[in-house]
């Protein structure tokens, strides 16, 4: 099967109209029409990245995050993207991102965040159709049992691996409705306020955006990479799915830049 075969798969489930207007999702670097080797899967692209894919063999990266966001005027190895797009090339890596259109798309990272959370009725929050497909910026659902708020943020921790949860004064009714944005979602935070939600989950948010919100909706921080951790389950599952024979691997290497002491 080529690369192109494989993008194809991944597009036909998160298509790339559905990205938003200042992203750079789809095709970064690369040639699409190799047969593939192996997919290695990633939320983000550098050079331990490539290395890793080149070590178990694979010619294609897809990844969350882009690795080409803003335009290069120059490829000199001076940074980080500069020197994965170089070895990218230099070893016949093709490399695809699925950032938004997988955040927007039905079944992608916020439906994945919904079902660790094992929320029930998940539905957009505010649904769109784009080129005749439904898709929405966050969602919203329904525990199995309403929770009290140190509850909620317990599971958090658990659920998502993390060290810590950054949230406003804990709320003192039941969490039942929780509304959800992987990422950087805090503009969606007035939306899970009008639709009812008891919790708002997301990546990050600032400072001043947690003011005014006590005992109106429990926010709940979880970090940017830590939120969208589980983007990579969705590539595998659409690519076995659709591409047979074709071996994939979710990256071993954590990108994740930020340290927690």
């Amino acid at each position: 099967m080529k690369i192109k075969e494989v993008i194809k798969a991944l597009e036909r489930f998160a298509p790339l109209p559905l990205q938003e207007s200042w992203d750079n999702a789809g095709l970064q670097v690369g040639l699409t029409e190799a047969e593939v080797s192996g997919a290695l899967l990633c939320l983000d692209v550098t050079c331990q990245i490539v290395d890793e894919a080149i070590a178990k063999g694979c010619n294609l990266i897809v990844s969350h995050h882009p690795l080409i966001f803003r335009k290069l005027a120059r490829i000199t190895g001076e940074d980080y993207v500069q020197q994965a797009v170089m070895k990218a090339l230099a070893n016949n890596i093709a490399i695809i991102s699925m950032h938004t259109n997988m955040d927007n798309a039905r079944g992608g990272v916020n439906f994945r965040i919904a079902r660790k959370m094992g929320l029930k009725n998940v539905r957009f929050m505010s649904a769109k159709t784009v080129d005749g497909v439904e898709c929405g910026s966050g969602v919203v659902g329904e525990l199995e049992e309403p929770m009290a708020a140190d509850d909620f943020i317990i599971m958090l921790k658990k659920t998502f691996g993390v060290e810590c949860v950054e949230a406003n004064q804990l709320l003192r009714r039941p969490i039942s409705t929780v509304a959800m944005c992987g990422g950087s979602g805090s503009f969606l935070l007035d939306e899970a306020v009008a639709v009812g939600a008891d919790a708002f989950l997301t990546g990050e948010m600032h400072y001043h955006e947690f003011f005014g919100r006590e005992q109106q909706i429990q926010i709940a921080v979880i970090g940017h990479y830590q939120s969208e951790q589980f983007t990579s389950e969705i590539f595998k599952e659409i690519i076995q799915a659709e591409c047979e024979g074709v071996e994939c691997f979710i990256a071993e290497t954590c990108t994740n830049p930020i340290m927690y002491f």
